[in-house]
């Protein structure tokens, strides 16, 4: 019971820090940032099943976090609330060609990322932009003005 109740407290504390880092960065990880991730997950199997080796033990833990995924998975789905809480909600970065600065600062994005975010969808310049919006995912959709 012990090995259940210290996945529940690590999963949420993980949650709590992937929701504190923000959207952006976790979509767009370097080398340094996939390495600590990996050291963050030995450091967590580490505090959670504090030497117990066992297969049980292993059983247990993996279970715990299946059943908790699930869990806010359900909670997201049923509860329409709760979704900004545990989803986020998209953001609007760009609105009519023109950044939002105070969007940018909440989501730490220069506006030289926007801009190479753009490039990538074939658009050459903010101005070719309607609507940009920041996804749950991290990933950043770009609405070009429609041609005429």
């Amino acid at each position: 019971m012990d090995l259940v109740a210290r996945t529940v407290v690590v999963f949420f504390f993980i949650f709590i820090v992937t929701r504190a880092v923000g959207r952006r960065e976790l979509s767009s990880m370097e080398p340094f940032d996939l390495i600590l991730l990996v050291v963050i997950g030995d450091l967590v199997q580490q505090g959670v099943t504090q030497s117990d080796y066992s297969v049980t033990g292993s059983i247990l833990v993996v279970a715990t976090i299946a059943l908790l995924t699930v869990a806010m998975s359900y909670l997201s789905f049923r509860f329409r609330s709760l979704r900004p809480v545990l989803e986020g909600e998209p953001l609007v970065l760009v609105e009519d060609g023109r950044p939002i600065e105070r969007n940018l600062r909440r989501e730490r994005i220069t506006v030289d990322e926007l801009r190479a975010a753009a490039r990538e969808q074939q658009l050459r310049s903010l101005e070719d932009v309607h609507l940009a919006v920041l996804e749950t995912s991290g990933r950043i959709s770009f609405i070009p003005y429609a041609d005429e």
